[in-house]
């Protein structure tokens, strides 16, 4: 299991987010503190405090997933 940190400040982001992980064949979830949300849902995403950094949990490789988590990588 993969698990990376990230940051989404506007809704724009979070839809690109979970545009690309919903072309992913394996799940992703998103966490922050107890909350589990999976990471194909917009609503669910946005139901975060995206002002907060986000851990990202996933068991499987996709390249442009690869690229997303990069480009919204906490640094």
């Amino acid at each position: 299991m993969e698990t990376k940190q990230i940051k989404l400040n506007s809704p724009e982001e979070v839809m690109d987010f979970v545009g690309t992980a919903n072309q992913c064949d394996f799940d992703i979830d998103i966490f922050y503190n107890r909350v589990i949300i999976d990471a194909k849902s917009f609503l669910g995403v946005m139901s975060l405090d995206i002002s907060k950094n986000l851990n990202v949990a996933y068991n499987g490789y996709n390249g442009g997933l690869e690229n997303i988590i990069s480009k919204y990588a906490v640094r």
